[in-house]
């Protein structure tokens, strides 16, 4: 199998739990966050919402520095309503999606970097950096999502297994 392959098939079962954890994030709770150290609901929720998206810069760029010029343009907007958190995802599906089909194997062994104030944080080969900054890194804040959401007494949904406000899947 393809490395292409394989990650298009997990983008796509990621993507369903998330789009079920991210239609019940309740609108007008963006300030909310459990503990002072925590991130904002707001922010939380459009850093999930957006990283499909990375998959696109780990693509079709050799790397990313947050600290450059251009850099506050890759740090999540938070929005008003859920309707524009479900389009930001869909959008950033789509990218993540349409980078993985543009790519080939070969392009996913070459180095990329992440980079903060021109010093390397990471350099990984580009699989490396999909699997564990986004695929992986996306599953852990999905998780912390999901915390926000029984702590403000919203449904969470089953993503991996049944939760305690529905069955598998639902």
């Amino acid at each position: 199998m393809k490395l292409t392959d394989l990650f298009l098939d997990e983008l796509e079962r990621e993507a369903a739990g998330t789009r079920r954890a991210l239609q019940r994030v309740p609108d007008g709770r963006n300030d909310w966050k459990p503990h002072e150290k925590s991130m904002r609901f707001g922010y939380l929720a459009v850093l999930v919402a957006s990283m499909p998206g990375w998959i696109d810069l780990m693509v079709h760029r050799d790397e990313l520095d947050l600290s450059a010029a251009d850099g506050g343009k890759f740090r999540p907007k938070e929005v008003a309503t859920n309707a524009e958190l479900l389009q930001i995802f869909e959008e950033s599906l789509a990218k993540g999606r349409a980078a993985l089909k543009s790519t080939t194997d070969d392009h996913l062994m070459t180095k990329w970097k992440f980079v903060m104030g021109g010093r390397p944080i990471s350099e990984e080969p580009r699989y490396v950096m999909i699997r564990d900054s986004v695929l992986n890194h996306w599953a852990h804040h999905r998780g912390q999502l999901t915390v926000y959401l029984r702590l403000t007494d919203a449904p969470v949904p089953a993503i991996y297994g049944p939760s305690a406000d529905e069955g598998m899947g639902s």
